[in-house]
């Protein structure tokens, strides 16, 4: 039986909506959500920090009282440092506990705006004069990373720029550069220093979402945004001041500063964060169940690649029953993955979708009702989801038909405010306020939303998004590629990876092997760059000259997954595969198969499962 108020059903979400959203929170910003949850028990723990995960048994724990008290220090060190409600503060960091104070001392003296430090100097240099960022704070010069290596790079390119902050390293001995545990000794923790009444529409946050060079694209965030967002969050997931929550996903990305940041410290919930490399760092995986049995976690937040991981890691007689429920999103998760996590783990998945312009999450399948897996699950509450048909340049048609594939719309109070530079604001809206996500999805008889595709043709590998147009620009530079165009290739760690086809200019001498060199050199996001070229004599175009991209992408899936069945199908008989497009699930594998005398299909369709389960694209097998 479901506890009292939880969400089971769209007619409970209906129930939670009969009291207005504006009378769900008595609170207008971050900082003040991040009080209330420590005025719940001051000596709870906030954070667990593992320097490693084999340090599960030995971690740094941050009482609430202590996690505030430097979140105030924080804001009032960026104040003194000539922060206002408009100033923004950068951050390249991995995740530490100074990254949560950095972010939400940052949102409390002036604007956040958090930078993965895995990209490239031009990169950051595009983001920062586009926020003109005032303090940047960073990792110092500690070995086993480049992050202060990049900053060297780029202080010098950022006119607005006054101030750097380096956490530990021997950088923080240079010229002009704060070392940031020494600085925050100086500031008082038991309050803000100085008055700013902040409004909840005020921006908070300033998001990196897609694009690498030039002209990055940059969400802008209110506080309404993400205090309402975490309300959602808790009521759908069901966090409460008991809660103990392991966070391996990147505090530069919002799921990780969100999911497994803002909800839970808004209820006095605990957190495990998992290293500063998160679940990049082999001992996070290889210990994991070890650290969920130690700090008794019943919630973790995940994308398919670390489900991945995990199914590979042995529990060990590990105690895991505290784990009720997994948050899984960011990419399509396989039937088949699914079920076999389940199994190894008896963890309850919840898949659920979202995007940095809606906050964090806008469905997810209910934890209390029922899961359909495949589907992304019900609308949250306060927020709206329909399906839009649009013409071929995108604009507005009309509402889908029931049953329907169209263009998902969100409108609620967790939408952003829209992005820094205008250019990118172009038919982000549709009528009535709902905002334009670029993904393709339908709706069942039962409310459950289903993807079906990405209209806007983002890569998702590992969760990070990658934008097409970051690879292809710098393959138009060649004089000897005539047509380029990146797509996501199938890969059973990352979900999917970046490809790109090339059509060569006429007379053009040059192989796949110049081509992948050439974008390893200029390509300014190491995710972005392809890992392979493929040369094709033509490539396909719609009636009207554009390049059709969903017949590559059918062709990189059916290459894949040729690629990984070419030892069955040498040892068991004759494997045909053919992709096509599917109003259910946007891409469907078709495998026919003829066994050898000796073979039978049953056998051969269990080895063919076997090795395709950790893909997400949908499969069906048949025998011939």
């Amino acid at each position: 039986m479901a506890v009292a108020g939880s969400i089971r059903d769209l007619n409970d979400i209906l129930e939670i909506e009969k009291t207005p959203v504006s009378q769900r929170l008595e609170y207008e910003s971050t900082l003040a959500a991040i009080e209330e949850g420590a005025s719940i028990a001051p000596q709870a723990p906030a954070l667990h920090f593992l320097q490693s995960g084999d340090d599960y048994n030995t971690p740094v724990t941050i009482p609430y009282s202590e996690f505030l008290a430097n979140v105030y220090r924080t804001a009032n060190m960026l104040h003194d440092l000539g922060v206002g409600p408009n100033d923004v503060v950068s951050y390249l960091l991995p995740n530490l506990p100074q990254t949560h104070y950095t972010l939400w001392g940052a949102e409390a003296a002036g604007i956040a705006n958090p930078i993965n430090p895995m990209l490239e100097p031009k990169a950051i240099i595009d983001i920062c004069r586009a926020v003109k960022t005032r303090v940047l704070v960073t990792l110092g010069d500690t070995p086993g990373t480049d992050i202060w290596d990049k900053v060297r790079a780029v202080r010098r390119e950022l006119p607005d720029l006054k101030h750097i902050i380096c956490i530990s390293g021997r950088s923080c001995d240079e010229d002009a550069v704060l070392e940031f545990d020494s600085e925050l000794k100086k500031y008082s923790g038991g309050g803000l220093a100085f008055t700013r009444n902040i409004a909840a529409h005020d921006i908070a946050s300033i998001y990196h979402t897609g694009g690498t060079t030039g002209r990055p694209k940059l969400a802008r965030r209110t506080h309404y945004n993400e205090i309402i967002m975490a309300w959602i969050l808790k009521k759908m997931a069901g966090f409460t001041s008991g809660s103990t929550l392991l966070c391996g996903l990147p505090l530069f990305h919002c799921n990780g500063t969100i999911v497994t940041g803002l909800a839970p410290f808004a209820v006095g919930a605990s957190v495990v964060l998992l290293s500063p490399g998160g679940y990049r760092d082999p001992s996070v995986v290889k210990h994991f169940f070890k650290i969920v049995e130690t700090f008794g976690a019943d919630f973790f937040s995940a994308v398919p690649t670390v489900l991945s991981m995990l199914l590979d890691t042995q529990v060990n007689g590990a105690d895991i029953s505290s784990l009720k429920y997994a948050l899984c999103g960011a990419a399509p998760l396989s039937t088949e993955l699914f079920k076999r996590f389940e199994s190894h783990t008896g963890i309850k998945l919840l898949e659920g979708y979202g995007l940095t312009e809606g906050g964090v999450a806008s469905a997810l399948n209910p934890k209390d009702g029922k899961r359909k897996v495949g589907s992304i699950g019900l609308r949250m509450p306060y927020q709206d989801i329909k399906l839009v048909v649009t013409d071929e340049k995108g604009a507005y048609l009309h509402p889908a038909k029931a049953g329907e594939i169209g263009v998902i719309a969100v409108k609620g109070p967790n939408i952003f405010k829209g992005y820094v530079e205008d250019l990118h604001n172009d038919g982000i809206w549709f009528p009535e306020g709902y905002f334009n996500t670029g993904d393709l999805g339908r709706m069942d008889e039962d409310g459950y939303f289903w993807l079906t595709g990405r209209k806007k043709e983002l890569i998702i590998r590992g969760g990070h998004n990658i934008d097409p147009a970051t690879i292809e620009e710098v393959l138009y530079n060649m004089a000897e590629i005539k047509t380029a165009a990146a797509v996501g290739w199938p890969d059973k760690y990352a979900g999917e990876v970046p490809v790109a086809y090339a059509q060569l200019s006429k007379g053009a001498a040059i192989d796949e092997k110049q081509i992948l060199e050439y974008a390893k050199e200029n390509i300014g996001e190491r995710a972005a760059i392809p890992k392979k070229i493929i040369i094709v004599d033509e490539i396909p175009l719609t009636s009207v000259g554009k390049i059709f991209k969903p017949a590559l992408r059918r062709d990189a899936i059916k290459r894949a997954v040729e690629e990984e069945l070419d030892t069955i199908k040498k040892g068991s008989g004759d494997i045909n595969v053919v992709v096509r497009d599917d109003k259910k699930f946007g891409e469907l594998v078709t495998i026919t198969v003829r066994p050898y005398n000796e073979c039978s299909f049953q056998g051969i369709r269990e080895q063919i499962n076997k090795a395709l389960s950790q893909y997400t694209v949908a499969i069906e097998v048949r025998s011939k």
